[in-house]
Formats: structure tokens, C-alpha cells, sequence
């Protein structure tokens, strides 16, 4: 028996779970389908399956070969259906990565539109607020906010996001809005690093400095530090696509827009080194033409809602952190 029959074989077991249950679905025999496994452990050197009385189970060497079974032949498939002059429908399973707000906000309702329009494809979406390795932990997709450094991932810029400071209305109507970042000094702040150490806020355009404010609360979730600055508990920096709910109801607004550190690239990130699978392609192409779509609103809704750092004189008041 070929090597490409053998896995496919090994797919079918691994999925129904049982030798009986795979020979059924491929009009088999228990004993050829038991043999066809056992030619390929022995063929690659490792045990695949965990075989009781009851139930099969795969190894830890298994669960990777059946990720790689997968993936060889669909490509063959889809290979061959390219050959034969047929388009490749996506299907296949695609795993993805992204930042937890923005994946819950921007990434899960592009993914759920893209899989109404490819019923074949399915998809696993993690939502982590950490730099994940792609080939190490096997994912197909990822969405970074950052500028990156050089490495085997291919990736596509679909936008920025800013890094803004905002306070509620109410906040700044109590404690006088700052002018520039030197104001800081007198207000108090929500910080959003998981951090003990950085308290501090770098600048750029005409600042160009580090302040520190007093940091009356810091956590490490960005729904909790909107939730404290909606309640007029301070200013923080969050990234622009965080608070755009917000600053379109008018429930909060960004101060020091002039003196805003450049903003952060959001890419999405592929591995490099394979041709990519029909949905992958597909998945990619979707994603881009999507999130290049949101985050283009996002920053004009988000420059629109910018104003000047300046109050009027008649308006401002005591920035004392104890009224």
C-alpha cells in the first residue's frame, strides 16, 4: 500500500475514533485498516494510536502527524483540482491568532462573514495578548499590533492604530484638560501595563519626553481601564481602536493628540516557506480587504473626534489631583 493511501487510512481512524467505525466509511475491512496503520507506525518509527478494548486514542507524535496528514492531502486535492481545471473550493480548517480586544472587536465578525461565504472552511481563533509562534504552536494566521522585527513570517500591513490618552468629559471638566505632557504631573492616571515598573508615558511630535503621572490604578486589561476612566477616575492610554465606541457616543475624548507617539502597524502575519492552501489564500485575501476596510474608518472616526489640547481660557480649571 502507498504511503498517501496509508494516511489517508490513518485520518479516517483518527477521526472516527476506531478501526471498525474507519473501515466502514471506507468500505473495508477491521483487519486491512488495523494492518494499514501498522505498516505506517512501523514505516515512521512512532506509535500513533493508543489502542484499548474500548476506544483509540492518539499519541502526542499522532496528534502532529494527523495535523500534517491533513494538510498534505488537502493540497493534493487541491493540486489535482487545479490540474484538471477545476477551481478549489476552500475548505480545510484554518487556525488563527490575535490580540484579545481587537480579535473580540475586529477579527471574530471578519472571520464569521468569511466562513458564511466559505460553508467548507472551518476555523480556530485564540485570542491572546502575547506574541504567539506560529509554526510552534500551530497557527496558520496571525494579527500583530507592533512594528516587527525581521523573521521567516511573511506579513501584510492592513493599517495603524493610535496610542491615544483619554479621560471621560466629566474628568476633564473637574480637573482642566492638559495642554501638553509637562500637565501630567498634576493629574491622576489608569495605567494599562501588566508592569509594576512602567508607570511612565513616552511622547512624541513636539514632546518627545517620558511623564509620569499618579497612577491612582494599574491593571493589565484595557476593558477595565475604559471602565475606570469612563467613570472619571483618571486619564489612560489605550490604543485608538479600543475607546472608538466611546468617542462616538461622546463618553469620553482624547487630550494631547498633538504630542501622540507614532502609531503602531497592525499586520497580519503568515509562515513563510509553504505554498499556501487554496483557503489560506482565500482567508488572507478576505482578512486584508476587510480589516484594511475597519481600520481605515477607524481612524478617520478617530481624527474627527480630536481636538485641540487647549481649552479656552474662560473654561479651564484647578488640575489639582485632590478636587
Amino acid at each position: 500500500m502507498d504511503q498517501l493511501a496509508a494516511m489517508r487510512i490513518f485520518v479516517a481512524v483518527a477521526e472516527a475514533e476506531g478501526f471498525a467505525a474507519a473501515a466502514r466509511q471506507l468500505a473495508s475491512s477491521p483487519p486491512a485498516v488495523t494492518r494499514a496503520v501498522a505498516a505506517l507506525e512501523e514505516r515512521i518509527g512512532a506509535r500513533l494510536l493508543l489502542r484499548t478494548t474500548r476506544s483509540v486514542r492518539l499519541t502526542e507524535a499522532g496528534q502532529r502527524y494527523l495535523a500534517d496528514c491533513r494538510r498534505i492531502l488537502l493540497e493534493i486535492d487541491e493540486a489535482e483540482a487545479t490540474a484538471a481545471g477545476v477551481q478549489a473550493e476552500p475548505r480545510g480548517q484554518i487556525a488563527m491568532t490575535a490580540p484579545v480586544m481587537f480579535g473580540r472587536l475586529h477579527v471574530a465578525p471578519m472571520l464569521l462573514g468569511f466562513l458564511d461565504r466559505f460553508p467548507e472552511v472551518t476555523a480556530r481563533l485564540v485570542l491572546l495578548d502575547r506574541v504567539v509562534d506560529l509554526m510552534e504552536e500551530g497557527f496558520d494566521v496571525a494579527v500583530r499590533i507592533a512594528h516587527l522585527a525581521d523573521s521567516s513570517q511573511q506579513a501584510v500591513k492592513v493599517g495603524h492604530v493610535r496610542r491615544v490618552i483619554c479621560a471621560s468629559p466629566d474628568y476633564l471638566a473637574r480637573h482642566g484638560e492638559p495642554e501638553t505632557p509637562a500637565d501630567l504631573v498634576h493629574h491622576r492616571a489608569v495605567f494599562t501595563s501588566p508592569l509594576a515598573n512602567l508607570r511612565d508615558w513616552g511622547f512624541g511630535g513636539r514632546g518627545g519626553s517620558r511623564i509620569a503621572p499618579s497612577a491612582q490604578l494599574m491593571v493589565n486589561s484595557s476593558d477595565i481601564a475604559i471602565a475606570a476612566a469612563l467613570e472619571g477616575r483618571g486619564l489612560t492610554r489605550l490604543l485608538s481602536y479600543q475607546i472608538a465606541a466611546e468617542l462616538r457616543a461622546g463618553r469620553i475624548k482624547i487630550v494631547l493628540a498633538d504630542y501622540e507617539p507614532p502609531p503602531a502597524p497592525v499586520h497580519i502575519m503568515q509562515m513563510e516557506g509553504r505554498r499556501p492552501s487554496a483557503r489560506l489564500r482565500a482567508f488572507v485575501d478576505y482578512a486584508v480587504e476587510h480589516l484594511r476596510a475597519d481600520l481605515a474608518r477607524l481612524d478617520a472616526e478617530t481624527s474627527s473626534a480630536s481636538r485641540p489640547s487647549q481649552p479656552p481660557a474662560h473654561t479651564r480649571r484647578d488640575v489639582s489631583p485632590n478636587r
